[in-house]
């Protein structure tokens, strides 16, 4: 995911991303178990998006960012 997707999306919008992330993450290991997954570098992107959606989070929390930056 690019830096300027991730300033573009609202706090709303970024909390579902990461669900959506966890489930496909949760869905691949499933997949390397049986193994069924036909690309095993799907598990290392989506570990990269979950990670960078979490900071960009955790920097709202801490007032380090702010939706007004964002529209800006």
């Amino acid at each position: 995911m690019k830096n300027n997707e991730l300033n573009d999306m609202t706090v709303s919008e970024m909390e579902v991303k990461l669900k959506d992330n966890l489930d496909s993450l949760r869905n691949f290991r499933f997949q390397k178990a049986l193994q069924q997954l036909e690309d095993p570098s799907q598990i290392r992107d989506v570990k990269k998006e979950i990670a960078q959606l979490k900071t960009v989070l955790r920097e709202y929390d801490l007032g380090i960012r702010n939706e007004k930056e964002m529209k800006e």
